[in-house]
């Protein structure tokens, strides 16, 4: 891979100044002395701007590797990885570093600074006014929905959700194109996992950031991403597609494995009921048990079951209410499953956030090197 020559870091030339960029990988592999296998190994994919690519896949599969190579904090060996069209290796490493969000587990914040000063740290460097930064503190508390009276307080005196939000708002302190999230909420217990994962959806859909976010977790990968690369051991792509498309057609058997089972039942988190109500009345129905329009498949089917009806209502926000019978969750899941095809015209709104578009993509899974059809 070529170098460049170490340079002062200009803030002009920050990747923050621009927009809208994404992110190519062609054919990227990266060894490390003394390992027989690359850990990240001829991996060429593209993620476009605005959208979120989680990484997932054993340990071992280079899904953190691959992400640090984006950030040049591990050098790639062969291939380019291009940012808006651009090489990486193009700029100084420390500047392409301070043009980048980036969000760990442990969020890493320092316990010695407060809120503000962790905030901070980035746009100090970048030689922001003190007016400015305050502002930008100011405006980052709001947005992660922190009172502006946690601005004085240390790590210590933070719960790990609130550790979690500052480390949110100091990768989005000077507004970056991109962002790098390594398993961002799994020390966390499931409710506040849960709650934080909503809220980064929701600031997504806002901000549009380029997201590339690593999880060793399939049903936090299906929850979050607009599309999914899966990496076998040894640093393999072995499926890049959306999460309709990996649940209905696994490229092969070890992809299989890891969406599990259940990969029907997580096919219905996708789909709103109201995406599937009929306004036809159901001829002698009881007392129906009722869900909201926005409630998805998965948990409509649950009610269903719990309580033992022949179908439920569907509340609209709009208009009449309308039925969801046992009869149309299999036909609209059981055909689809069995061809491989997605479930059907996506939802005008974004079933992760109940808000904004669905992410247009190319139809039909990706599978990468070394990846075998699954057997009958």
């Amino acid at each position: 891979m070529s170098q460049t020559s170490s340079t002062t870091p200009d803030p002009d030339r920050a990747l923050g100044g621009r927009r809208n960029l994404d992110i190519e990988f062609v054919h990227v592999t990266k060894r490390f002395p003394g390992q027989q296998q690359p850990a990240v190994n001829d991996l060429s994919m593209r993620v476009e701007a605005g959208q979120i690519c989680c990484l997932v896949g054993p340990s071992g599969g280079g899904k953190t590797t691959t992400m640090k190579l984006i950030n040049r904090l591990v050098e790639f060996d062969d291939g380019d990885i291009l940012i808006g069209g651009s090489s990486v290796c193009a700029t100084d490493p420390i500047e392409l570093r301070r043009g980048i969000g980036y969000v760990i587990q442990e969020v890493g914040l320092f316990a010695h600074m407060t809120v503000a000063e962790n905030i901070a740290v980035v746009p100090r460097l970048l030689g922001w006014s003190k007016g400015r930064t305050k502002e930008r503190i100011s405006d980052l508390l709001d947005l992660v929905r922190l009172p502006q009276d946690m601005a004085k307080r240390y790590p210590a005196q933070l719960s790990g959700g609130q550790r979690q939000r500052i480390g949110l708002a100091r990768a989005l302190a000077v507004d970056p194109p991109v962002m790098l999230m390594d398993e961002p909420f799994g020390a966390l217990d499931p409710i506040t996992r849960a709650s934080l994962q909503d809220e980064f959806l929701h600031l997504h859909h806002e901000l549009r950031k380029t997201t590339v976010f690593v999880t060793h977790d399939i049903d936090e990968a299906i929850k979050m991403g607009d599309r999914i690369a899966v990496l076998r051991d040894g640093g393999t792509l072995a499926q890049y597609a959306t999460a309709d498309e990996l649940l209905a057609q696994p490229a092969d058997d070890f992809v299989a494995d890891l969406v599990g089972a259940d990969r029907g039942l997580k096919r219905l988190s996708l789909r709103r009921a109201g995406d599937l109500a009929s306004d036809q009345p159901l001829a002698g129905a009881p007392s129906l048990p009722e869900v909201s329009a926005d409630t998805t498949l998965r948990i409509a089917l649950s009610v269903l079951l719990a309580a033992s009806a022949p179908a439920v209502r569907v509340r609209a926000a709009h208009g009449p209410p309308g039925i969801i019978t046992m009869e149309q969750l299999q036909a609209a899941l059981g055909p689809a499953l069995a061809s491989g095809t997605p479930l059907g015209p996506a939802p005008a709104s974004d079933v992760r956030t109940g808000t904004g578009p669905t992410a247009d993509v190319p139809a039909g899974p990706a599978a990468g090197p070394g990846a075998k059809p699954r057997g009958n």
